[in-house]
């Protein structure tokens, strides 16, 4: 038996599959265009809404994650987690 193309494309899907979920709350798993939609989900609770979503964008974009939940969590992404205001606070929600 020859190797087959479903057989293949089918073997390339799990690979991806793998990829994908290996790299959940990495560094560089969220792509750009998914921050809206993260920082929404992480922001939903937050009773300073408006500031949330600001500060998340903006760690989204230079980091590339947004931990998982609505709080916490921020070791899922180190940038995200160690990114600091100039008085040592955390500057992502």
């Amino acid at each position: 038996m020859g190797n087959s193309p479903t057989a293949y494309i089918i073997f390339l899907i799990v690979v991806l599959q793998l990829v994908i979920s290996s790299k959940a709350g990495e560094e560089g798993s969220c792509p750009l265009e998914e921050c809206p939609n993260e920082c929404g989900r992480r922001c939903e609770l937050a009773s300073a809404y408006d500031t949330c979503i600001k500060y998340c964008y903006i760690c989204c974009i230079k980091c590339l994650c947004v931990p998982s939940g609505t709080y916490g969590h921020k070791e899922e992404c180190p940038c995200y987690n160690n990114w600091k205001t100039r008085k040592g606070t955390s500057k992502c929600p």
